[in-house]
């Protein structure tokens, strides 16, 4: 392994780059493709999907966790909106305990909730279930800077 090699992959160096090559907002469109909005509430978002082959790991036809945390900070956002919160900044933290898995073909339901929004920190819960069990894939804390708008 050569890791300048993976690193100049991975930044996009010159036209060989990994990143170069895609298309502009092609992580949110192979994340979010699929994705259903079921209801959206004052402070609540549920949206559900099938768990298709391209969010599977290599190995075993399980889920990527990194698309359950991908969409614990899109579903994380959208809850801020719902809860009329339209100014958003950075996310602060997002943290995921995985405590099942989600193979190909299972409907999964995402429920997105408002727990805290302060003056320039908010806090939302989503819990990834499986629609046919109910059992629970995977719970995700997104916390995000709420920008203060501008005095000037």
């Amino acid at each position: 392994m050569d890791p300048d090699r993976v690193k100049r992959s991975l930044e996009g160096e010159g036209k060989a780059g990994f990143s170069s090559k895609l298309p502009d907002h092609f992580f949110d469109r192979f994340i979010l493709h699929g994705l259903r909005i079921d209801a959206v509430e004052h402070g609540r978002v549920l949206c559900s999907f099938s768990v298709p082959p391209r969010l599977s790991s290599s190995s075993g036809g399980y889920i990527h966790g990194g698309v359950i945390a991908s969409l614990a900070d899109v579903v994380g956002a959208a809850v801020f909106y719902s809860a009329g919160i339209l100014r958003s900044g950075v996310s602060l933290e997002i943290s995921v305990s995985f405590v099942d898995v989600a193979s190909i073909g299972d409907e999964i339901d995402v429920e997105g909730r408002l727990l805290r929004a302060g003056k320039s920190v908010g806090v939302t819960s989503i819990d990834f279930v499986n629609k046919k069990t109910r059992k629970t894939i995977a719970q995700a804390r997104h916390t995000k800077y709420l920008a203060a708008s501008s005095r000037l």
